[in-house]
């Protein structure tokens, strides 16, 4: 996501209306930085996944409905993407799109597999 004085997590109801005001209608790119380090081994494994998400062109009471409902002032963006969220999109684009949620799992079973652990774990 560009960096703005709207960016990151809103923590209030009125910084998360402004973030969606600017985000209506906008192409941003969301980063996920992930590292794996094997503390037997020393060896670490770092990976960045961007998810590059197309907002819809979101009219002042969608915002405000939205953000009644989820609260999402924890969330990068102002938005739950796994909830109610999703519907504030007209795209997502991106390799590993559970990084949009905040832990990329598919790039996370990939390191994992580097590093000799078993995924899906075998009986």
């Amino acid at each position: 996501m560009r960096r703005t004085g709207r960016s990151g997590k809103p923590g209030t109801h009125e910084r998360a209306v402004a973030q969606l005001t600017e985000l209506s209608g906008r192409t941003v790119v969301f980063h996920t930085g992930l590292c794996l380090l094997d503390t037997a081994t020393g060896q670490c494994q770092t990976a960045l996944v961007d998810v590059r998400s197309t907002f819809r062109f979101l009219r002042a009471d969608d915002i405000e409905a939205y953000l009644r409902r989820e609260q999402p002032y924890d969330c990068t963006g102002s938005v739950r993407s796994e909830a109610l969220g999703i519907s504030l999109f007209e795209s997502i684009e991106s390799d590993d799109p559970t990084a949009l949620i905040g832990l990329p799992l598919i790039r996370l079973t990939t390191m994992l597999r580097a590093a000799g652990v078993a995924v899906p774990t075998r009986a």
